[in-house]
């Protein structure tokens, strides 16, 4: 599960922001929409952000998109896409097959899931910064589409690595840098790429 990641305006992140922010389509989605580029902080569902994706000829670009794909069924956006089902649900599967994206950040934040054996119940525990390890950006692997008119994305989630279990049983794919190219353009097999998804985390107990 991915609900929350944020952007740290650091030198490897900064060409992505520029790129989204130089963007013609930034201020008609900001205008039609009434959002404005999220470049820095934390980003929650419906956020306006930089991510990559193929232009028209192919080829990779940064544009800004909003997070979640519209649900008619509810009125909560689908924020995520189960790597295990992705390809048979009719909401992804155009998206899975022609238009993915990915999403450049700085980590992602997820919290601990607690579960009483005696109650039955769920509860929340603490928050974590999660990042692969040795890497200064983290590419989450997504699936994007076009929302009366704009861009819109969702953020695929597989099993969580047995580092980070503890704190929740999904993680979002996140790919190598190798592997961003590869991923947007259309014609590549997704299934292919995601094998290489990486799962050396790095985690950090949140203290506020």
């Amino acid at each position: 599960m991915c609900c929350r990641f944020f952007i740290q305006q650091t030198t490897d992140l900064i060409p992505y922001i520029e790129k989204a922010e130089n963007s013609p389509l930034k201020s008609k989605m900001s205008i039609a929409l009434s959002k404005s580029l999220k470049t820095e902080g934390e980003v929650k569902p419906t956020d306006m952000v930089p991510v990559i994706a193929p232009s028209k000829n192919g080829k990779e670009m940064v544009f800004p998109m909003v997070w979640g794909f519209t649900n008619p069924r509810s009125k909560s956006p689908v924020i995520n896409a189960r790597i295990e089902s992705v390809a048979e649900k009719t909401i992804f599967q155009e998206s899975w097959n022609s238009r993915r994206c990915i999403i450049p950040c700085s980590w992602y934040f997820e919290w601990e899931h607690l579960h009483n054996e005696f109650s039955g119940k769920d509860a929340t525990g603490d928050k974590y910064t999660i990042q692969p390890r040795g890497t200064s950006v983290t590419f989450l692997a997504g699936l994007y589409r076009i929302e009366n008119g704009f861009p819109s994305f969702t953020i695929l989630t597989m099993n969580a690595s047995e580092d980070i279990r503890f704190i929740h049983d999904r993680m979002p794919v996140i790919l190598p840098h190798t592997l961003v190219n590869e991923w947007v353009t259309p014609s590549s097999k997704a299934d292919v790429i995601v094998a290489e998804a990486l799962t050396d985390m790095v985690f950090e107990k949140v203290v506020d």
